[in-house]
């Protein structure tokens, strides 16, 4: 599939190479504005300073370059030159419509094989068991997602995996919280028949009474750091058998909440496995200086000093993820690894790839920290500590009854499909790491850059392509481009709400690669919004299924014709914003 704007970057290189010994770093944009071309570049500008001696400004410059760049791209109907200096590219006609046929006959319009034979593991989401599944969990697992499918959607092999904290001292706090139940047998015994949703809040209930004695009262504290060490060590079998039925509780919710959101994982990682060779990586690295025993821990000093090991001799979060990289490259020979977590564990990670540099160094060479922003509701910041929680799970359920208040007739599937994607869209359109205030008023709104705006988009065409069918008239996906269907006509026209759509749909693939290899699924988001109104434009103004018979210098003829281009355009429209809602882990329903 030919990239146009690789043609325009290595048609610059090549006239600019005739001028200039080495290699010239061009930076190729799509501007906003539709007027100002298809494509943008400031090269010109760039570049001036190299030849103020045989040119009098960067417009003349530019003027120079764009001359001998006609006769290169044929596939571009006029290249211009602008103050201060930027050449804007405008595609034709003929281009945008060969390539509308591409996309229309094609599933997978815009595939990459950038990342094709690459290994990558993805590790996101990573709720600690014993605790609620949060809604920073959420924005993780859905920013995860997302990565995931346009990782996979450039050819890369991928694992998804999951670590989670099934061991440590938010573990002994939720434990110490269920022992001060006095019925605690008979609330467990009670709690195997109810929902596992039931079980989970119990488990979160726990936690924070747990939390909250910690801070509060030494006594609750010490007995808590106990518990923690006998966990760790085994010791007490009764507190293994309560460890393993609330462990279990919360991997079970966990599961269900992925499936819900459309997430399977590869392999699950948890701290337990990860504690003891975690522990004997660090004391192992002693003797060479890596690590050093202080005041009786085992610190690195890094960017900032950090235990790996504990006084009490267990190690530490940073030791287990040492530990954790060696398993998962045992596991899966990766290129690369990348880690998903929220802001506030930059500075964390900073210091835990300094050490594995020191300890693995082909392995911290391959390993990525990707971050993202909180999650707030007008409330203010969510606090598990404090009992006030406010789970993921809770805001898609009271996104769904929300939507069923204002659309009494859509139906549950339907409605599943809108509130799961209303909810994963407010995540993704932001800028990753940047914090956002969720509300329920723009998520779930038909109107306005939200999921069920795009998802009503895509069911539009869908319900014009089924009134197709209905008739008994089969839709032409094939875009004829010959001279014919313009014979008797002087400079042949697309309608303008044509166009625009038109010049819109051939960037996809652009934009499916550019977020991939960012990390920023709200380029992407924005894209599809872009298209969305668009397209509504386009099927409030022209007459799709009933064009009218003077048409004017329409370049597909007569009404037939010009039914059966409009129809491929809709059909082309559909494709592209079902396969963006895939790529960011929503569902496109039908009908709505």
């Amino acid at each position: 599939m030919k990239d146009i704007k690789k043609e325009i970057v290595n048609s610059l290189r090549e006239i600019l190479k005739e001028e200039i010994s080495g290699d010239v770093e061009i930076e190729i944009s799509r501007p906003q504005d539709f007027s100002h071309g298809d494509y943008s570049t400031n090269v010109a500008l760039t570049i001036f300073h190299k030849f103020k001696e045989k040119f009098k400004n960067p417009v003349d410059l530019a003027s120079f370059i764009t001359n001998k760049l006609q006769k290169k791209l044929p596939e571009t109907d006029k290249i211009e030159v602008l103050k201060p200096g930027f050449i804007n590219f405008f595609l034709s006609e003929k281009y945008l419509l060969q390539k509308i046929d591409q996309i229309a006959s094609s599933k997978n319009y815009g595939k990459g094989d950038s990342l094709k034979s690459k290994k990558i593991m993805l590790e996101f989401a990573d709720p600690n068991p014993f605790k609620e599944f949060h809604i920073g969990h959420l924005r993780n697992i859905t920013l995860g997602e997302c990565f995931a499918r346009l990782l996979e959607y450039q050819g890369a092999d991928l694992w998804r995996v999951n670590y989670q904290g099934d061991v440590g001292l938010h573990v002994a706090r939720a434990l110490y919280g269920l022992l001060q139940i006095s019925n605690l047998k008979s609330q467990i015994s009670n709690l195997q028949k109810k929902p596992i949703g039931e079980r989970s809040k119990f488990l979160g209930d726990a936690y924070a009474r747990g939390a909250k004695d910690y801070e509060e009262s030494d006594k609750a504290k010490k007995e808590i750091q106990e518990i923690n060490l006998k966990i760790y060590r085994h010791q007490d079998p009764n507190l293994n058998k309560l460890w393993e039925e609330g462990r279990g509780w919360s991997l079970d919710h966990f599961e269900d909440i992925y499936k819900r959101l459309g997430t399977k994982y590869k392999r699950y990682y948890f701290e337990s496995e990860v504690a003891e060779p975690g522990k004997e990586i660090v004391l192992s690295h002693l003797r060479g200086g890596t690590f050093e025993r202080h005041e009786g821990a085992v610190v690195f000093r890094g960017d900032h000093t950090r235990v790996f090991i504990t006084k009490e001799d267990y190690a530490t979060y940073e030791a287990k993820d040492l530990a954790l990289a060696k398993i998962k490259f045992e596991d899966f020979k990766y290129d690369k690894s990348i880690i998903i977590t929220a802001n506030e564990q930059i500075e964390y990670f900073k210091v835990v790839l300094e050490a594995m540099k020191k300890v693995f160094p082909e392995l911290a060479k391959k390993t990525i920290h990707e971050s993202f922003g909180f999650v707030n509701l007008k409330e203010g910041k969510m606090s598990s500590r404090s009992g006030s929680v406010v789970t993921g799970e809770w805001l898609m359920s009271e996104a769904k009854k929300r939507l069923k208040t204002q659309f009494e007739k859509m139906d549950e599937e339907t409605l599943e499909k809108v509130a799961v994607g209303a909810v994963k869209y407010s995540m993704l359109k932001f800028s990753r790491t940047s914090d956002i205030l969720f509300s329920f008023d723009e998520s779930i709104s038909l109107e306005g850059n939200s999921g069920p705006y795009l998802q009503y988009t895509y069911a539009r065409t869908q319900s014009v392509l089924a009134k197709v069918k209905r008739q008994k008239s089969k839709v032409k996906i094939k875009i004829p481009t010959s001279a014919k269907a313009s014979a008797g006509r002087q400079n042949p026209k697309l309608e303008k709400e044509e166009l625009l759509v038109l010049r819109l749909l051939i960037h996809f693939s652009e934009i499916t690669r550019e977020a991939g290899e960012n990390f920023a699924p709200n380029t992407l988001c924005n894209y599809l919004f872009d298209l969305s109104q668009k397209f509504n434009n386009f099927y409030q103004k022209v007459p799709i299924l009933n064009p009218e018979v003077s048409i004017g210098n329409h370049p597909r003829g007569g009404r037939e014709g010009v039914r059966n281009f409009r129809l491929g355009l809709t059909f082309a429209v559909g494709q592209i914003i079902k396969t963006g809602l895939y790529l960011l882990g929503i569902k496109s329903p039908n009908k709505m």
